[in-house]
C-alpha cells in the first residue's frame, strides 16, 4: 500500500508576532512604542507588556518611523489594542497547547476531558463577537481565502491542532526545522487526503492484521503472543514507511521492537509465513505442526527463543535495486534493542575501504523503533540511546520513534508510572519533533508517519509519534486484566475494533457498501484457515536437541598472527609521521617519540607501543577497525593517544589514518557518559558488519555492569538463541592497584559465569606481544563461523608502565598467541618441582619481580600464567603436568576475593586434572561482599602476603589473605 503526498519546501522563518499589525494599528504601536521609550510607566499595562515581551516594533528605525495622525489614536482605542493582543495570545496558545485538547484517545478517561482553559477564548476576555470583529489576517498572515476574521481562525487552527493529529514542536531551536513544519500544518496538509481506493486498501490491511490475531486468538486458546490489537494500524503505517523508502532506494531499513505486536508485523511487513508463525504456537488442539515445504525457513540459533523475541530479514527488490528490511531479534528486557539497531544503521551507512574514517551515507539506511509507553519514559537505555543521535560517532541521520501507546504498563496506570503528562515527553529534550495521533484514525496516523519519514529524509533528524490506541487483552492473552483497570476495560470491550470504526467511516462517504467489511473478514478467516488445515502434523514424539555449531569447536590457533621485523618496523616508522605543521603537544610527542627504537637490537615495545601496531597491522591486512569507549581517544591511563590534537589549531589527527600501507578505515571515538546504549551500539554495529573489527573499551572494568542486560542477552547468549554472530571485542581495565572497591576489578567472574559452548573468548594478557596476537586473531576471524565475542581484561597504570609487560620483536614476528604461557626468568626443572603455580594477569608479574629481586632457589616452582581462561587450556596444561612427575599441589592464585576472580571457574578443570597424593589449594583473599579495600595501606599488607603465601612452599590447605 502507497500513498502519495505533496512535500512543500519553506523559506527561513519570520517574526510571527510582529508582522500580524498592519494599517492603523501599526500606526498606534509606533506612537505608544515612542511613549515607552521615554517611560515604560507611561503606557497602558498590556501595551507595556506587548513591548517588554516582543522589543520594538520590527518596522521601526531610526531612519524610517511613520507618522501617526491623531485620527488614528481616536479611532483605534486601548480597548481595541487589548482585544487584539488578547486575540493574538489566544492564536498563539492553540498552536502551542491544542495538543491538549486533541481527540488523540480511542479509550479511556481521558478521552472526555473537555476544552483546556488555554485555548478558551474566554479565559482571555474574548467572546465570538469579539473575534469576529478582527480580520484574520490580523492575526494570522498566511490565513485561507476563506477565513475571514477571527473566530474563523481560531476554529481553522483548532481543526489543525486538535484533531486526531496534533503537534508539539516548540521545544525544537531550529528555526528552518520549526518553520517547515509550521507550514505543513498551517497549510493544512498535514493530513492528507486520501482516494477511494487507498482507503479500501488501507481497509483491507486492517482486517487482515486483525484477522490473522484473532485467528490466533480462537486457535490457540490462552497462549501468549502479546497482540497488536488496539493498535493494528502500525501496519499500515510501517507499510507506508517501507514503500517510501523503496521509492528513494534505501539500502537498508532496520527496525526494532518488543513483544507487543511483533507477531503481525513479522506477518505483514517482514513476510514471515503464516504457517511458519503458526508452527511456533504449542500445544494446538488437535495437532502438532510443521510448516509446510514451500515454507520459506528462518534460521536461528541452536537454544531458539520464544516466538514474540525473533526477528527477520525480508528483501524487497524494484528493478534493480534491493531493499533490505530487518527486524532485530529483541530479548523481553524493553528497549534495550534500541541502541543495537542504531548500531546496524550506522554499520550499513559506513563505507570502510578506504583509510581514514569511514565514509558515511545516511541515506542507505535507517531506523524505524516501535517503543512501548511505559518502557520509553520508564527505561534509562532509551535516554541514552537518544542522546547518542545528535553525536559525531553515533549518528544515524535520524530514527523515526513510534510509541505504540496501550495506556498501560502491564497492570501499572500512567499517574503511577511515569512523572510527565505525556510518554513521549522525554524526547522533548532532545528537540525531537512529536506528533501525537489517534490510533482509530488511519488517516491520521498514515499523515503522520509520511511526516516523520519526510522530515528525516530532508533534516537528517530524529521524530516521535505517539500513536495512542489501547490494548485489547491483557499484558498478554493469559493475562486479566479486569482486576486492576475495570473501568477501562468495560469500555475497551464495548470499543468497536478499528476495521468497524474505520469502515463506517467509508460508508458515510459511500466508498464501501454496508456488506465489504463482512465480506473482507470472511475472506481472511478462510484463508488462513485453509493455511492451517493444510499444515502437516508432527508425529516426532521426542523433540530433536540441537548442538552448537561445530566451527565453535575448532581450534583457535589455525590463525596465523606474527609479521615479519621489516613491516613491524615500517608501520612504527608511519604511526610517527605528522602532517606538515601539526603543532604536537610536547610532552605527548616525547612520550611517542620513545617507540621510535622499539624494535633496535635489546629494546622491547611497551603495551602502548604493541597496541598500537595491532591495530596497524589489521587495517594494512584491509580489516576495518572501529574503536569506541569512555576516553578511548587518549585511554583512560594517558597509555594510547591515539588521536592527537594541534595545540595551535586544536585540529585533530589520527597517526592510523596517515598510513600509507592502510587498506581499510580505522575510526576510534570517545563516547559519550555511557554504557548501556555505547556497548548495545556496538554490538549491533559488530553483527550487521562482521568483517569489521569492533572494539569497546570500559573507562575502568567495572563500569560495565551498568551494561549486564547487553552482555546476558545480546553478547553472551544471541547466537544460542538468535543466531546471531558478533567478533565484538570488550577491554575492561582490570587489577588490583589500591584504589578502592569500584576500580579495581572488572569482575571476571561475571563473564566467566556465562560462559558456555564456547559463547566467549575471556583472556587475561600480560605482555604487549601476547595482546598484539590475541587483537590480531580475533580480527581475522571476523566474517568466520568460528566468530565469537572476546572479553580481555587489560592493565591498568600500574601494570601498562612496567616494563616487564614489554616485548622483543621476535615476540611479534614469530608465534602466536598462547592461552597458557610459562612465567618468564623462572628457570623450569621438571624433576625438582613441587608446586605448580597458576594464575592470571598482574598479580603473576608482581610474582615474577619478587622471585627475580629475593635471589633465593625456586627450582621446586613451576609457575604457568593462564593468558585465556575460555575456552579453557585443558589440554595444553594436561601436558604440562605429564612433565612434572613430582609435583605434589596445584595452586590457584589470584588477588581477587575468592568468591570473585577466576577461582570458582578454574577449579573444575584443575580439580579434573590433579592426580591421587596431589592437592588443589588456593591463594587469594577471603570471600568478601566488596571486591577491594579502600585502604591503601591494607591492600599492600594483602597483596604482599599473597605473593608470599605463592612462593613459599608450606603444608596446609587454602590460603586467603587477610583470614
Amino acid at each position: 500500500m502507497e500513498v502519495d503526498i505533496v512535500v512543500v519546501e519553506f523559506g527561513e522563518s519570520t517574526e510571527r508576532f510582529w508582522e500580524q499589525f498592519y494599517g492603523q494599528n501599526k500606526g498606534y504601536i509606533e506612537q505608544q512604542y515612542d511613549l515607552y521609550r521615554q517611560n515604560p510607566d507611561a503606557v497602558e499595562a498590556s501595551i507595556k507588556e506587548i513591548f517588554d515581551t516582543y522589543g520594538a516594533p520590527e518596522w521601526m528605525n531610526q531612519n524610517h518611523i511613520v507618522q501617526n495622525t491623531s485620527e488614528t489614536v481616536n479611532t483605534f482605542t486601548i480597548n481595541n489594542v487589548k482585544k487584539l493582543t488578547s486575540a493574538l495570545k489566544l492564536v498563539e496558545a492553540i498552536r502551542r497547547f491544542g495538543h491538549l485538547d486533541a481527540d488523540i484517545y480511542p479509550v479511556g478517561e481521558y478521552k472526555e476531558t473537555g476544552e483546556t482553559k488555554a485555548i478558551d477564548p474566554a479565559n482571555y476576555g474574548l467572546t465570538e463577537s469579539d473575534l469576529k470583529s478582527i480580520p484574520a489576517t490580523w492575526l494570522w498572515e498566511k490565513a485561507p481565502s476563506e477565513v475571514e476574521n477571527g473566530l474563523d481562525v481560531v476554529n481553522t487552527l483548532k481543526k489543525y491542532y486538535t484533531g486526531t493529529i496534533t503537534f508539539e514542536y516548540d521545544h525544537v531551536n531550529n528555526d528552518e526545522e520549526r518553520a517547515w513544519l509550521f507550514e505543513l500544518i498551517e497549510s493544512g496538509k498535514a493530513r492528507l487526503e486520501l482516494s477511494p481506493d487507498v482507503r479500501k486498501r488501507i481497509l483491507e490491511r486492517l482486517v487482515h492484521v486483525e484477522g490473522f490475531e484473532t485467528f490466533l486468538q480462537k486457535t490457540f486458546v490462552g497462549q501468549k503472543r502479546f497482540s497488536i490489537q488496539g493498535l493494528e494500524v502500525m501496519v499500515p503505517m510501517l507499510d507506508q514507511i517501507v514503500n517510501d523508502a523503496i521509492t528513494d532506494k534505501v539500502e537498508n531499513i532496520m527496525m526494532g521492537m518488543a513483544h507487543r505486536g511483533r507477531l503481525a508485523v513479522l506477518a505483514h511487513v517482514l513476510g514471515k509465513p503464516y504457517d511458519r508463525i503458526f508452527s511456533e504456537f504449542h500445544s494446538s488442539p488437535n495437532k502438532e505442526l510443521i510448516p509446510s515445504e514451500g515454507s520459506r525457513g528462518i534460521n536461528y540459533g541452536w537454544t531458539g527463543d520464544v516466538k514474540y523475541h525473533f526477528g527477520a530479514k525480508r528483501e524487497v527488490k524494484e528493478g534493480d535495486e534491493t531493499t533490505r528490511i530487518t527486524l532485530a531479534h529483541n530479548p523481553s528486557h524493553l528497549e534495550f534493542v534500541n541502541p543495537v539497531v542504531e548500531g546496524f544503521t550506522r554499520a550499513a551507512q559506513d563505507d570502510r575501504s578506504q583509510r581514514g574514517n569511514p565514509v558515511r551515507d545516511v541515506n542507505k539506511a535507517f531506523c524505524v523503533v516501535i517503543h512501548g509507553d511505559a518502557a520509553f519514559i520508564g527505561e534509562g537505555v532509551v535516554a541514552e540511546t537518544l542522546n547518542l543521535s545528535g553525536l559525531p560517532g553515533y549518528n544515524t541521520g535520524g530514527t523515526v520513534h513510534i510509541i505504540a501507546n496501550n495506556l498501560l504498563g502491564y497492570t501499572t496506570d500512567r499517574e503511577d508510572g511515569r512523572s510527565t503528562r505525556y510518554a513521549s515527553d522525554l524526547a522533548k529534550g532532545f528537540e525531537i519533533p512529536i506528533i501525537r495521533v489517534n490510533a482509530d484514525d488511519p488517516i491520521s496516523c498514515i499523515s503522520a508517519i509520511k511526516i516523520a519519514y519526510e522530515y528525516r529524509k530532508k533534516f537528517n533528524k530524529d521524530f516521535l509519534i505517539d500513536l495512542v490506541g489501547y490494548r485489547r487483552f491483557g499484558h498478554n492473552e493469559m493475562d486479566e486484566p479486569r482486576t486492576t483497570q475495570p473501568k477501562l476495560y468495560q469500555e475497551i470491550d464495548n470499543h468497536p475494533p478499528v476495521t468497524k470504526v474505520f469502515a463506517t467511516a467509508l460508508e458515510e462517504r459511500n466508498i464501501i457498501n454496508t456488506n465489504h467489511l463482512q465480506e473482507l473478514e470472511e475472506s481472511v478467516e478462510n484463508e488462513l484457515r485453509h493455511i492451517y488445515t493444510s499444515m502437516k502434523e508432527n508425529e516426532t514424539v521426542e523433540t530433536e536437541v540441537l548442538n552448537m555449531p561445530k566451527e565453535l569447536l575448532s581450534d583457535l590457533d589455525i590463525y596465523e598472527t606474527a609479521i615479519d621485523l621489516e613491516s613491524l618496523k615500517d608501520l612504527n616508522e608511519g604511526l610517527l609521521k605528522r602532517p606538515e605543521g601539526f603543532n604536537g603537544f610536547k610532552k605527548t610527542e616525547k612520550i611517542l617519540k620513545r617507540r621510535e627504537a622499539a624494535f633496535d637490537e635489546g629494546n622491547k615495545a611497551d603495551w602502548g607501543t604493541g597496541e598500537a601496531l595491532a591495530y596497524a597491522s589489521i587495517i594494512k591486512d584491509g580489516i576495518p577497525i572501529r574503536f569506541t569507549g569512555q576516553d578511548s581517544e587518549r585511554g583512560t591511563f594517558a597509555h594510547r593517544h591515539a588521536v592527537l590534537n594541534d595545540t595551535i589549531t586544536g585540529q585533530k589527527y589520527v597517526p592510523l589514518h596517515g598510513l600509507d600501507e592502510a587498506k581499510a578505515s580505522f575510526e576510534i571515538r570517545n563516547s559519550p557518559l555511557s554504557e548501556v546504549a555505547v556497548l548495545g551500539f556496538e554490538y549491533g554495529y559488530s553483527i550487521q558488519s562482521p568483517e569489521t573489527l569492533v572494539i569497546w573499551e570500559a573507562q575502568f572494568g567495572d563500569f560495565a555492569n551498568v551494561a549486564q542486560i547487553i552482555f546476558d542477552q545480546f553478547i553472551g547468549a544471541a547466537r544460542a538463541k538468535w543466531g546471531d554472530k558478533s567478533n565484538l571485542i570488550v577491554l575492561l581495565p582490570h587489577g588490583y592497584e589500591g584504589q578502592g572497591p569500584e576500580h579495581s576489578s572488572a569482575r571476571l567472574e561475571r563473564y566467566l559465569q556465562m560462559a558456555a559452548e564456547n559463547n566467549l573468548i575471556i583472556a587475561y594478557p600480560s605482555s604487549s606481544a601476547q595482546f598484539f596476537h590475541l587483537i590480531r586473531r580475533q580480527a581475522a576471524m571476523g566474517g568466520h563461523d568460528e566468530a565469537r565475542p572476546l572479553i580481555v581484561m587489560t592493565p591498568k597504570s600500574s601494570l601498562i608502565r612496567n616494563t616487564r609487560v614489554s616485548s622483543a620483536a621476535e615476540e611479534f614476528t614469530d608465534g602466536k598467541f598462547e592461552p597458557l604461557k610459562n612465567q618468564p626468568n623462572l628457570e623450569i626443572n621438571k624433576d625438582s618441582a613441587k608446586r605448580l603455580l597458576i594464575g592470571s594477569g598482574k598479580v603473576m608479574v608482581e610474582i615474577e619481580e619478587v622471585i627475580e629481586n629475593s635471589g633465593e632457589n625456586y627450582d621446586w616452582l613451576r609457575a604457568l600464567r593462564l593468558e585465556q581462561i575460555y575456552p579453557f587450556p585443558k589440554d595444553e596444561l594436561e601436558k604440562v603436568l605429564k612433565e612434572l612427575p613430582n609435583i605434589e599441589e596445584i595452586v590457584w592464585v589470584q588477588e581477587e576475593p575468592k568468591n570473585m576472580g577466576a577461582w570458582d571457574f578454574v577449579d573444575d578443570y584443575l580439580q579434573e586434572l590433579i592426580t591421587d597424593g596431589q592437592k588443589l589449594r588456593y591463594i587469594g583473599r577471603p570471600d568478601r561482599s566488596a571486591p577491594a579495600t579502600g585502604l591503601p595501606n591494607v591492600h599492600k599488607f594483602e597483596q604482599n602476603l599473597i605473593i608470599q603465601q605463592a612462593i613459599k612452599f608450606s603444608e596446609g590447605g587454602n590460603s586467603s589473605a587477610g583470614n
